[in-house]
């Protein structure tokens, strides 16, 4: 019964982990409402004022994926993401204020109707007014801004996650969608490509579900369900990255000198300086929103500090102390192989207590090379010896014998040259005499733990240089 109420929990916890939207479920029309903003339209018009508005053209910011909207079953003509991209970034610019937009997508409509105009006064020009004015010229402008949606991947993260038990279960199961748009801006004075920012933003979408099957009496079934979907709105997706995309223009513009903050060079310097760092800090994360870090030092020297769990003929042992120093050198960006030497202590009761000195050959996997937290297995084999009782502590080698060892560990790099690494490992010598006791079918063997120091370095390749010139 007790595991029946953890497994019941477990399920509501699923249910009710997003509790606003599960009881927030639409049951009654709901009237219009002025759009959502997304989370960079405060930032847009909170945005310091420029020294002067630039007139900005917009002929057509489009899609450009081709991509059709995702369905498990059969097909469907429609497009993944809105096609009116033009009339958000049109509205972005002029949330901005840092632009002035002016009609080109439409422009033959605005053609006819000034056609119309000009017409019309000159018919009353004729007729009953003739100092009726001209019509004035049209803004031209200064920048075009081209660009478009140029991806839209599907699925690039799914998973989930579920459990049952006697009828009673949950579960859930979240997708993961990307959009990126380009957006550059153009000088119509001589066609230069001014400035030219690429942004992306991660769609997601999420379902929980729970649900109980029970028969309560003889032909009497209990059967229950609820749960609820949430998708992200491609069209809000859509816009948060279009303005960021003219966010992240200002800024780079202002960064090469092309336009300025009505304040000056003070705040334009702290605006660039503090999207500097927002762009460091995001492409350091890479395409999973992991932090990305480049370990290009290839050896390391490690300090490890533990203990070891003996398992034999004498019983459970008791946890002791061990000490180990090792060198690892890479072979590849994933793997390298280490030696490690150092003194250990098992103990079993009252009975067995003896130090032991080891030698080890391992082969290392590191399964991520670019996180500064990144999991390792390793295996090897190696050689350990009983220390000699008296007052020198020599190794006596007429008792060393093989052994192999496996284990894994988490290592957490501090810097670049600084890591920590906590490790376990499973020891099985090759023979039963680990104690001085043959006995029982399974051979002796024990633990190790530990925590270790790592420093990396690499060893410094002085090419030779010469000053004449390549030749042919």
């Amino acid at each position: 019964m007790n595991l029946k109420r953890v497994v019941t929990h477990i399920a509501c916890g699923f249910l009710f982990a997003s509790c606003g939207a599960y009881f927030n479920q639409p049951i009654m029309n709901q009237d219009a409402r002025i759009g959502e903003t997304s989370g960079y339209s405060a930032k847009l018009v909170e945005f310091p004022e420029p020294a002067e508005p630039i007139v900005a053209g917009v002929y057509n910011f489009k899609d450009q994926t081709g991509q059709y909207k995702n369905v498990e079953n059969g097909s469907t003509f429609s497009t993944a993401v809105s096609q009116g991209a033009t009339t958000m970034l049109i509205k972005a610019l002029e949330d901005s204020k840092w632009f002035t937009p002016i009609e080109r997508e439409n422009l033959g409509n605005l053609l006819n109707e000034r056609n119309i105009i000009r017409s019309t006064r000159d018919e009353y020009r004729k007729n009953s007014n003739p100092n009726e004015p001209n019509l004035p010229p049209l803004l031209y402008a200064g920048v075009l801004l081209e660009g478009g949606i140029i991806s839209y991947d599907s699925n690039i993260i799914t998973g989930g996650l579920g459990a049952r038990y006697f009828g009673v279960g949950g579960s859930t199961q979240y997708r993961q969608d990307r959009i990126t748009v380009y957006l550059r801006a153009v000088s119509t004075s001589s066609g230069k490509v001014l400035k030219t920012v690429y942004i992306s933003k991660t769609i997601l979408s999420q379902a929980i579900d729970a649900s109980l099957f029970r028969y309560v009496n003889f032909q009497r079934l209990l059967e229950v369900e609820t749960g609820y979907t949430k998708n992200e709105p491609v069209q809000l997706a859509m816009k948060e990255a279009i303005e960021k995309a003219v966010h992240a223009l200002i800024v780079e513009g202002i960064q090469d000198r092309l336009w300025s903050t009505k304040s000056g060079n003070e705040l334009n310097d702290k605006l660039v300086e503090k999207y500097l760092e927002e762009k460091k800090l995001e492409e350091s994360t890479r395409l999973y929103e992991r932090e990305y870090f480049d370990q290009n030092l290839k050896n390391s020297f490690t300090l490890d500090l533990g203990g070891a769990l003996y398992k034999g003929d004498y019983g459970n042992g008791e946890l002791t102390p061990l000490i180990r120093l090792g060198y690892n050198t890479s072979l590849t960006d994933f793997m390298s192989v280490g030696l490690k030497a150092g003194v250990f202590n098992l103990k079993g009761g009252t009975a067995y207590d003896e130090t032991f000195g080891h030698l080890d050959l391992n082969l290392e996997f590191n399964l991520l090379k670019n996180d500064k937290l990144a999991p390792f297995v390793y295996a090897g084999g190696g050689l350990m010896a009983q220390l000699a009782s008296d007052e020198s502590s020599s190794v006596d080698t007429s008792n060393a014998e093989g052994k192999v060892q496996y284990g894994v560990g988490v290592n957490y790099y501090l810097s670049k040259k600084f890591s920590m690494r906590l490790w376990a490992e499973h020891n099985i010598p090759f023979s039963d005499k680990l104690d001085g006791i043959e006995s029982g079918k399974y051979t002796d063997f024990y633990y190790n733990f530990g925590l270790g120091l790592q420093y990396h370095f690499s060893f410094s390749s002085k090419s030779k240089s010469t000053d004449k010139p390549l030749e042919n």
